[in-house]
């Protein structure tokens, strides 16, 4: 994720960075420029057509449907946020939880060694997490066998889990806990798992295709129209008009498109690593 200062909005216009949809769509609308200064060329030019024509009225049409592509521009763009920021809110959760969780195992147990597993176990579940969200492979090496067992088991996150239940129990059957302090315990892992559930959903459950499709296609028809009605009122400055139009409007998608799926390396996702780093470093902290 992108770091900046709000307030220094000026420095944002001739800033351009690796995901900036100007790069993306350069192609696109190089082509796009092209298309309308030849219809530009042949109503002008070529069949000389008058401002009377009949082609003028396509202009009452754009005016109709920019209105209907505006609603549906912001509804797609709101729905991409909402799923970024419910992301947000669960990492914000596995944070939190994880320092409940911390704080309770800090004053529950007394010996060292215990504190030293569970030091090891809880900021574990948030790197896995980080990684599985992301399909990265998870090197087994980095972790202890009390951690992350090189079982055939795909499900790391939850393979992880067990293992501090297992742990948790551990120390319940040893009496180091008592079964209230396990029943609270309990509630705490069981929230990790809520957590990644719900990070799932929200990567495996993209917007419906035939919604996304007919954006594009939306987009796309309004945006070759274009020409053939405002050349007459623009002539040939039509061709920087509609490519502009295009601009905002394919961007616009690209950018939802891009913060609907925030569990990823692109610029505008989540920093779900250095969240992970951030919880080791608090747990660590807590059960020294």
């Amino acid at each position: 994720m992108i770091s900046y200062n709000p307030k220094e909005w000026f420095s944002f216009i001739f800033r351009f960075h690796r995901g900036d949809t100007f790069k993306k769509l350069i192609p696109v609308m190089f082509g796009i420029g092209l298309y309308s200064a030849g219809i530009a060329y042949l109503e002008l030019e070529y069949w000389q057509l008058s401002e009377t024509s009949h082609v003028k009225n396509i202009t009452i049409m754009h005016t109709m449907l920019g209105f209907v592509i505006s609603l549906l521009l912001v509804f797609r763009t709101n729905t991409a946020y909402d799923r970024w920021w419910e992301g947000r809110k669960m990492w914000g959760a596995l944070v939190n939880n994880s320092r409940n969780f911390a704080l309770k195992l800090a004053v529950m147990l007394t010996e060292s060694s215990d504190k030293e597993i569970m030091r090891r176990l809880i900021p574990a579940y948030a790197e896995i997490l980080d990684k599985h969200l992301k399909n990265e492979d998870i090197n087994h090496e980095l972790f202890d066998d009390a951690t992350l067992s090189k079982d055939h088991y795909s499900h790391k996150p939850n393979q992880l889990a067990k293992s501090i239940i297992g742990k948790i129990n551990e120390f319940y059957l040893a009496g180091k806990i008592t079964g209230d302090q396990l029943i609270v315990l309990n509630a705490e892992v069981q929230s990790f798992t809520d957590i990644c559930g719900a990070c799932e959903r929200i990567k495996n459950t993209p917007i419906p295709y035939s919604y996304s499709a007919f954006i594009k296609k939306f987009i796309f028809f309004y945006v070759m129209t274009l020409p053939f009605g405002y050349v007459f009122q623009l002539g040939y400055y039509v061709v920087p008009v509609v490519v502009f139009i295009f601009y905002v409007l394919a961007s616009l998608e690209l950018i939802a498109e891009e913060i609907e799926e925030p569990f990823g390396n692109d610029p505008n996702d989540l920093p779900t690593a250095k969240i992970a780093s951030n919880i080791k470093k608090n747990v660590e902290e807590l059960l020294y």
